[in-house]
């Protein structure tokens, strides 16, 4: 049966900019609700100072929750050769902090994606920094997670491999038992694509699984990808809602993960209106994993 985790989406400034939120605070409000796991963040300020790690691993096992998996930003698709050189070293780092906080899985990227940089050239650049990291994941334990993303919060250019058959190819690229993939359906919906047809594209290597649901506060998906480029973060018209409630389909979804024996971790990336709301989203999906699993 499928886990779930929660991720602190509300809270990312608090947590990683202005520090007036501290990871401790976190783990008291997540660990309270009807999870399995909190899923972890490598831009938490104080995940700075090493010796936090082994210090929040065990403030959350002590309340009965673990971290299976990491969430992190590698930029694989800068030109610069040296620049991806110390996002590999960046990797491996976060590699050992999933290590160390005892998760399972740590996510990478394509990176960024900067004009002028061509689909094959990303793809080769991407793929083979990936797989410059799995010796040292495999020597880990960890398992790499190539996540179907949008945009990182503190980043100015969208995902390099945001688009279906771009991201597909990079997952192609790389056949390692320590890499899958992770599936995210809203972020499909801003690349302007079916998230059912990446899912039944990807299902079979699906090892984890973002749940959120989107909508847009004003305008349409196509204002959305004219203004998202050279912005740092999200474009402002861009807002999460409440899993259930917006355009995912949890049904078909579920079915199709039920379909492939999927038995991995769901992290919601939820709450931005509150902890109530992330409550009622982890509802909506325990029941729901009770429905397809019982």
């Amino acid at each position: 049966m499928p886990q779930l985790a929660v991720f602190p989406k509300a809270f990312m400034h608090a947590l990683c900019k202005d520090g007036s939120m501290l990871v401790s605070e976190w783990i008291e409000l997540a660990t309270k609700l009807d999870v399995d796991g909190l899923e972890w963040y490598a831009g938490f300020l104080e995940m700075q100072d090493k010796k936090n790690w082994s210090v929040f691993r065990r403030q959350v096992e002590e309340r009965g929750k673990k971290i299976p998996m990491l969430c992190c930003s590698p930029d694989f698709t800068h030109p610069d050769a040296r620049f991806r050189e110390k996002e590999i070293e960046k990797q491996k780092q976060w590699i050992e902090m999933t290590h160390i906080l005892g998760g399972s899985y740590c996510r990478v990227l394509s990176g960024q994606r900067r004009p002028g940089i061509s689909i094959d050239e990303g793809v080769k650049l991407a793929s083979e920094s990936i797989q410059a990291c799995l010796p040292y994941a495999t020597d880990m334990g960890i398992v790499l997670i190539l996540e179907n993303h949008y945009k990182d919060d503190f980043w100015e250019y969208p995902e390099f491999a945001q688009k279906m058959d771009v991201f597909c190819r990079l997952a192609a690229s790389v056949r390692h038992p320590n890499f899958g993939v992770n599936y995210d359906p809203s972020n499909t919906y801003l690349a302007g694509e079916d998230p059912l047809a990446l899912l039944k594209r990807v299902s079979d290597r699906v090892v984890t699984m973002h749940a959120s649901d989107r909508y847009l506060l004003e305008g349409t998906i196509k204002d959305l990808q004219q203004e998202e480029a050279g912005v740092t973060g999200y474009a402002k018209r861009l807002r999460h809602g409440e899993i259930g409630k917006g355009l995912n389909d949890y049904d078909a979804i579920l079915t199709e993960l039920k379909r492939v024996h999927f038995n991995g971790w769901i992290s919601i990336e939820d709450g931005m209106d509150g902890m109530e709301q992330l409550a009622r989203s982890v509802a909506f999906l325990r029941k729901k994993i009770g429905q397809y699993w019982p």
